[in-house]
């Protein structure tokens, strides 16, 4: 499936916006990318396995947090971090 990397996570991908992953879940998913990616899973979850407060999913343009939300092959996948500053 189509997963769309946010700006500051394309150091990872080697600058490329639009990577290709796979997985059941989308734990399964952020596994996968960071299998091809290493290291961009700690930027997206912390260590409890929790998905990262600064961090937003989309899957289909629903907002989703459960990492064990079930995923389709077909499914567009986008991910955002939110910035702050001042």
């Amino acid at each position: 499936m189509k997963v769309h990397i946010p700006t500051p996570l394309r150091s990872y991908t080697g600058g490329v916006a639009d990577v290709d992953a796979s997985g059941a879940t989308l734990a399964d998913l952020l596994a996968d990318l960071d299998r091809q990616f290493p290291g961009m899973r700690f930027r997206m979850v912390d260590e409890q396995g929790a998905l990262r407060t600064h961090m937003k999913i989309f899957v289909n343009k629903e907002s989703v947090r459960d990492l064990q939300t079930e995923i389709a092959a077909t499914d567009l996948v986008v991910l955002m971090q939110a910035l702050s500053g001042g």
